[in-house]
């Protein structure tokens, strides 16, 4: 008997996935068979399933907090933006098409149908699901079709917690306002509410707590206190990421494509206390760093146009003159090349552009989308990597001949020939920790002894510990309803 609750948003960024985490951690500490599932979710930071299947990235961490390896029926839509009025559809893991924002609603229809195959799929043998909302059930102009907050859950037939942040102001009139928008039949799904994020004296907000309950009805489940841990979770969006200043440390400059995807790269080295890194916005220049890594982006093209627009292209010229290290990962090693071709137009019209020139390779951009896990082999040291790619192209050249990876036998990846500038496919490299102490000591950077992957597990623990704290867990698991 498989049970469910959604979680859904009084707006976005109120802290969904972080709660759903939680909540996955506790109930399976719990002894419970938990899954996650967000219907509908709009990232350029995925991850790559065992089967070859892309979800998001805030699906995998939930997956990983209950234990379980990530599936594609986790999420079954995946939304990734490569324009601002266009975005991939990728649907049970696989890309269905490209479509304009205008165009999305025809597709609707067809992807509730695989959202709830995927839900009723990922439900047998587990004891509860917990569903996770997109954005809020408060902006109805988007009710008509909706698949991703009340749409679902009335399809599913799923009781709904809102959950409402405090932090950014207005909790009570986000809670409360988001009653009297909502047609009565979706406003009637939801039994429960939580503030979120609050900072200081919980007890100074109980009036507010009876004011919400009382002119909405709905139970009131608690009140959550600020995470300070929460930033050693992977990010899943561009706004989450965050400089980590630290000084007298080995600086890394990351700078923030318009389009970045897979950032989940500078998750473990923003969480290494040997290091510095600083994601540089649009129109600073690049600063004085030891290393520069240059991230994935999901328009190649568009974001190197933006490169050279900002002036980094001069920056990076002059980090080099001055023998600083350059690494390129994915849509990042792509510009680093001699040039970058869409013949097909997949990107945007078909076109040949110069790349930044800093490794003597060429990228051809082909439809097909190569997604796999990888198990590799650092060449000077010997260490493990493993990562995944995601990534639609191929690069060749001469030095792609210096290959620093080793993959099934072969050479993988780019260098230079003074070894100061890197390229690679290959995202989450640096989770591994013999791997990434042993290339940023290459590097001259202090050798870390942090342990990545436990810290991500210890801090899931502590934010199931945090909700423990501070939620009716048990009313949230009464709210939880027997799927049919």
């Amino acid at each position: 008997m498989t049970r469910a609750v959604m979680i859904q948003g009084a707006g976005s960024n109120v802290g969904k996935s972080m709660l759903v985490a939680g909540l996955c951690r506790h109930f399976a500490r719990q002894g419970l068979r938990v899954r996650p599932f967000k219907p509908q979710n709009m990232s350029n930071n995925a991850a790559v399933t065992a089967d070859g299947g892309e979800i998001g990235r805030a699906q995998a961490l939930q997956a990983l907090a209950c234990g379980v390896e990530p599936q594609v029926d986790m999420n079954p839509v995946l939304l990734k933006p490569e324009t601002e009025i266009g975005a991939q559809v990728v649907v049970q893991g696989h890309r269905l098409a490209t479509v304009r924002a205008r165009d999305y609603a025809k597709l609707k229809p067809q992807l509730l149908k695989a959202c709830l195959t995927s839900f009723r799929r990922l439900s047998d043998g587990c004891d509860l699901v917990i569903v996770e909302g997109a954005g809020s059930p408060a902006e109805i102009n988007l009710r008509a079709g909706d698949i991703a907050n009340m749409g679902f859950a009335a399809a599913a037939d799923l009781p709904v917690i809102l959950a409402g942040d405090i932090d950014r102001g207005g909790v009570i009139a986000q809670l409360v306002g988001t009653h009297a928008v909502l047609d009565p039949d979706d406003a009637s799904r939801i039994e429960g509410f939580l503030v979120n994020k609050f900072r200081g004296d919980a007890t100074l907000f109980a009036d507010g707590m009876r004011e919400i309950a009382a002119r909405t009805g709905w139970t009131g489940l608690g009140i959550v206190p600020w995470f300070e841990e929460a930033w050693r979770l992977p990010a899943e969006d561009v706004m989450d990421i965050r400089s980590r200043p630290r000084d007298g440390a080995f600086r890394i400059a990351v700078p923030r494509l318009n389009r970045i995807a897979n950032f989940d790269d500078l998750d473990p080295l923003s969480a290494d206390p040997a290091l510095s890194v600083e994601i540089v916005p649009p129109g600073r220049p690049l600063p004085v760093a030891d290393l520069i890594l240059v991230p994935g982006s999901k328009s190649t093209i568009a974001d190197l146009a933006a490169f050279r627009a900002n002036g980094w292209d001069i920056d990076l010229m002059a980090h080099r003159r001055r023998g600083g290290h350059v690494l390129g990962i994915c849509g990042g090693y792509q510009m680093l090349g001699r040039s970058l071709s869409d013949p097909g137009g997949i990107e945007g019209p078909a076109a040949t552009v110069p790349g930044l020139g800093l490794l003597d390779v060429d990228t051809v951009l082909a439809p097909k989308k190569h997604l796999a896990r990888v198990a590799a082999r650092d060449v000077a040291s010997g260490a493990a990597v493993a990562g995944y790619e995601i990534h639609m192209g191929q690069t060749t050249g001469p030095d792609a001949g210096r290959g620093w990876l080793e993959v099934d036998g072969a050479r993988a990846g780019a260098a230079s020939a003074d070894g100061h500038v890197l390229g690679c496919y290959l995202h989450g490299l640096f989770t591994g920790d013999a791997f990434r102490a042993a290339f940023l000591t290459r590097l001259g950077a202090a050798a870390s002894e942090g342990q990545y992957g436990a810290g991500v597990e210890d801090v899931l623990d502590r934010l199931a510990d945090h909700l423990a704290a501070a939620l009716d867990l048990g009313g949230i698991e009464r709210i939880a309803r027997v799927i049919r």
